[in-house]
Order: C-alpha cells, then sequence, then structure tokens
C-alpha cells in the first residue's frame, strides 16, 4: 500500500505544479486595456510663467489608470508614465522634446519657476510666446503595451531669470587700467574712450576687442569717470571667471603675454572669459 500512495502523491504533485504554471503564463498575456490614458490640466490654453510670480502653481496635469488587462483580469503591476512636452506641430519628434518620468503617480504639479526649467530644453526663446503640445504615455515594461493619452496645447513665454550681476544702467561699459595704454585714466580721454569701450550685445552680454598689456590689471566701468558703479574680479584668473559690482578690488589681472585679446562680459551668469585674437 505504501508503495502505491507515494507514487500517487508525486503525480498529484506534478499536476498541481504544472496547473500552477500555466496559470502564471496566462498572466503573462496582455489582452488590452479599456481605453487610453485620459489627459487633463488644471489651466486652459495659457500656462502662466512669470518671474514675479515664480512660486506661484503654473499647472498640474493629471490622467487616469489604463487599466490594462491580462488573462487574469486587472493588471495589479505598476503603471509608469512620462509626460512628454514638446514644440506644438513637431508631433513629439523633435530634436528637443521634453520626457519626464512620473513613475505610477497620476498627476504632476509643477511651480512657474519649475515649469520655466522644464521647458528650457525646449530651447525656446525668452520673453517670446511660443505654442507647445504635452500628453502622457502609459506602459508595464513591455512595448506592447505602451498607450499615448490624448494632447493638449498650451500658449506659454518662457522667462528669463535677473541677471546674476547688475547689468549697466545706461547700457555703456569700458576698460581702464595698467592693462592698457590708457593706464588708469578715468575719465578715458580720446582715443581710449572709443578704443577700450565695449560693444552691447544684448541686454546682457558686452564683449570688447582691444590691446591688453601682460602684467597690467584693469577694472570695468559703467560710467566714464566714475569709480563708484564699477564692476571687479570676484574669482578667476586672466582667462575667465566671475565679477560683481562693487568699488572694490581686486581688478581683473591681464593676460601673460600682450596681445589683441577678446574680453566677453556676461551679466546674465556673472561671468567673463578673455581669448587671444
Amino acid at each position: 500500500m505504501k508503495k502505491i500512495i507515494q507514487p500517487l502523491i508525486l503525480i498529484i504533485s506534478s499536476v498541481i505544479l504544472l496547473a500552477s504554471c500555466r496559470k502564471e503564463e496566462e498572466r503573462e498575456v496582455f489582452l488590452g486595456n479599456v481605453e487610453k490614458p485620459q489627459f487633463k490640466a488644471s489651466t486652459v490654453d495659457t500656462i502662466p510663467l512669470s518671474f514675479e510670480t515664480q512660486d506661484n502653481l503654473a499647472v498640474k496635469f493629471s490622467w487616469t489608470n489604463p487599466d490594462y488587462y491580462f488573462t487574469s483580469g486587472v493588471s495589479s503591476q505598476d503603471v509608469n508614465y512620462t509626460l512628454e512636452i514638446d514644440v506644438a506641430g513637431s508631433n513629439f519628434t523633435g530634436s528637443n522634446k521634453k520626457a519626464v518620468s512620473i513613475s505610477k503617480e497620476l498627476s504632476v504639479s509643477y511651480t512657474q519657476k519649475e515649469f520655466n526649467i522644464v521647458l528650457s530644453d525646449l530651447k525656446l526663446p525668452l520673453n517670446v510666446a511660443a505654442r507647445i503640445e504635452a500628453r502622457i504615455i502609459a506602459s508595464i515594461g513591455a512595448a506592447a503595451t505602451r498607450i499615448e493619452s490624448n494632447k493638449l496645447a498650451f500658449n506659454v513665454r518662457p522667462f528669463a531669470p535677473p541677471p546674476k550681476v547688475p547689468v549697466p544702467t545706461a547700457g555703456t561699459l569700458w576698460a581702464t587700467g595698467d592693462a592698457f595704454a590708457s593706464n588708469w585714466k578715468n575719465p578715458l580721454p580720446s582715443p581710449y574712450v572709443t578704443t577700450q569701450k565695449f560693444t552691447k550685445v544684448s541686454d546682457t552680454q558686452y564683449e570688447l576687442e582691444a590691446n591688453f598689456l601682460a602684467g597690467g590689471h584693469f577694472k570695468l566701468i559703467q560710467e566714464n569717470g566714475v569709480w563708484g558703479t564699477q564692476y571687479h574680479l570676484v574669482t578667476g584668473n586672466a582667462y575667465a571667471g566671475t565679477f560683481e559690482k562693487k568699488d572694490a578690488e581686486p581688478g581683473f589681472a591681464a593676460p601673460e603675454t600682450s596681445g589683441r585679446y577678446k574680453m566677453v562680459v556676461d551679466f546674465q551668469s556673472g561671468t567673463f572669459t578673455v581669448t587671444k585674437l
């Protein structure tokens, strides 16, 4: 009798194990889903963006769970979501398209500052109106489970944060010091008032091409004849660094070798570069 029972136990165990394996296999068969995620936003048509209100809510995106169906029923797996944002009309194929992984959450909120940073990846012109589109992509790993939501379009106007260093009030900038032929003259007489004057490239960037004298130093002045509103070196060397608006030392150092150089001053980032021409 004992010899008969043992084989029976083995047979029953094998049947149970086989049934369990088949059941597990059935769970892996994707049957489809009820409907694609329904994508919504807290604002219609325009997403507000402004430095003055940058801590206020810009937009809250929300969406529904697509309820993936397998042979065993609705999937209990966590659904992964990706928020896609791109320039309107590019059909989400733009080279600068922004994709944000949201994991299993069903919403995401952005302050105006945060969403302005998100939009920076799209390389949109600052302070210029633009049109963008957004949608959500749902999946649970396999490519066959990828589902796209409806898309929404918005008007935006990305803003530039204020310059790190105050820009010249009158839009003018000169260099003076013993790194130039003018020495430390202030006000600068002719011809130095012309040869050592920067060109305003934009509201926050100025450039100067001039002859530098090795071993010297200089300051940047925004008013010819006034020291009190000058700019001086904070960190760096003769070729790159940071600066600030302050009547203080140290001055900028000239390159190690005399010659003609180009100096670029960026008030937005508070940095400068000096390169040999």
